[in-house]
Order: structure tokens, then C-alpha cells, then sequence
């Protein structure tokens, strides 16, 4: 019989929970494979066996923090209110950092590229943005550069959620600037026609 298989799944899942932990809190240059995988309670052998390097183990990190954005902001269905549907989104992406924090830090603590002109996968956690604001452009509810738009909304988002994780912001202050600086980047993008609307979005419950 042969040597009974160490580095399964279950070994791999808890190197990615692990390292998701751990980079959460401190920089990934001061990230060692030895204190990886010792506090996986593993080897360092099943590091390269399993992703072939630190960097890949990084990476399927990323990936993971990237799907469970993407899947969280996909399942936001398409109105006919775009507006609506950009506050709910924004609403998500804060619920989903706020429930995995660790993930978000992964994918968003440290400096990240951001070009929502470029190509845009399938699974990419922007095309949800990305989609409403072609259709609140379409039906005249937005006007501007959908590129100018989207990374408007995703710096006032991650700038907020990122003083709210660090304990910055209490609740209470939290949801308030949330949403008057999700419903203010709003208005600055939206045509006259909608303006009304918008004012009424603003004396709405948080979801």
C-alpha cells in the first residue's frame, strides 16, 4: 500500500482560511511559508505541493475574496430603476465587506489597481456597477463617462467601509455617512429629471 495522501483538500482549504487570516492583518512581504504553515498545522512542503509557491497561495486568496464580491453583487436584480438598483449595490458590497472582512482586507487593504475601462471578466465584482450605470446612462437617468462614474462610487464605498472595518466609524455614524455619500455621489451624476427622486431615496431606511 502507499504512503497515505497528507496534502488533500482539506489541507488546502485551511492553508487558504489561514493565510486569508493572517493577511488580514499584516503585510504580505512579512508573511512567511514556515509561519503559514505552521499555524495551518501543516508543513511548509504542502505549501509548494499544493499551490507551488507563496505568491499562488496569495493569489487563491484573492481569487476567493473576488468570487464571494462578485457572487454577493450579482445577485442584485436589474430594475427599471437603475438609481435604485446603484444604491442597492452599494448597500451589498458594504454587507459583504462588513461579513468578511478578513477577505476584504485581502483584496482591498493595501494599494490596488482599479481601471473599470479595461476588460472586465465575467465574474468581475465591477461589472454589476458597471452594467447599472450603462443602463441608468441609456434611460437618461445618469450622463456622464460610465469609467468617471464607477470609480467615483467605488472610491467614496471603499473609502467608508475601510474607516468602518478599522473601527473609525461607530454604527450609527457608519450607516449615516454611508448613505448621504452614496445618495451625494448619486445626485452628482444624475440628470435634473431625477433629481426628485433622489431626494426621496435620501429619507429611506437602510435596507
Amino acid at each position: 500500500m502507499g504512503r497515505p495522501r497528507t496534502n488533500d483538500d482539506a489541507v488546502k482549504d485551511r492553508l487558504v482560511r489561514t493565510a486569508t487570516e493572517m493577511l488580514a492583518t499584516r503585510p504580505r512581504e512579512s508573511l512567511s511559508v514556515r509561519a503559514l504553515a505552521n499555524a495551518a498545522g501543516t508543513a511548509t512542503a504542502a505549501v509548494y505541493t499544493l499551490f507551488g509557491s507563496k505568491d499562488a497561495l496569495i493569489g487563491e486568496v484573492r481569487a476567493a475574496a473576488i468570487s464571494g464580491l462578485f457572487q454577493e453583487l450579482s445577485e442584485v436584480p436589474a430594475t427599471a430603476d437603475p438609481l435604485t438598483d446603484i444604491h442597492t449595490l452599494a448597500v451589498r458590497y458594504r454587507r459583504w465587506a462588513l461579513g468578511h472582512r478578513h477577505l476584504y482586507m485581502v483584496l482591498f487593504g493595501g494599494v490596488q489597481s482599479f481601471d473599470p475601462s479595461g476588460p472586465v471578466g465575467s465574474d468581475d465584482p465591477v461589472r454589476p456597477l458597471l452594467d447599472a450605470i450603462r443602463r441608468g446612462l441609456a434611460t437618461s437617468a445618469l450622463a456622464g463617462d460610465p469609467t468617471a462614474i464607477a470609480l467615483s462610487f467605488w472610491v467614496t464605498l471603499h473609502g467608508i467601509v475601510t474607516l468602518e472595518l478599522a473601527g473609525a466609524l461607530d454604527s450609527t455614524i457608519a450607516d449615516h455617512t454611508f448613505n448621504s455619500a452614496v445618495h451625494a455621489t448619486l445626485r452628482g451624476w444624475t440628470t435634473p429629471d431625477v433629481f426628485q427622486l433622489l431626494r426621496r431615496m435620501d429619507s429611506a431606511p437602510m435596507p
